[in-house]
């Protein structure tokens, strides 16, 4: 847990939770509960690297070209 929480820290991580320290400090401001969960929500996915592609659930492989140097040639026909 500790690995998952002091590695890999992007630029957007450290903005969510950023954003969700923020969000946490209007609604104690504000004394708003569901405000409050809404930041720790945000919170807590950039602190353990959870959410849409942070533990790179939607990573996709690249696909190398093995044919680099056998290009092919290609002809064109003129249309008049």
């Amino acid at each position: 847990m500790k690995q998952v929480i002091l590695s890999n820290w992007t630029f957007m991580r450290a903005l969510r939770l950023v954003l969700g320290i923020i969000i946490v400090v209007e609604a104690v401001m504000a004394k708003d509960t569901i405000f409050g969960l809404v930041g720790l929500f945000f919170a807590g996915m950039a602190l353990f690297n959870a959410g849409c592609c942070g533990t790179g659930a939607c990573y996709t492989p690249v696909k190398r070209d093995t044919n680099v140097n056998n290009t092919k040639d290609i002809s064109y026909e003129e249309v008049v």
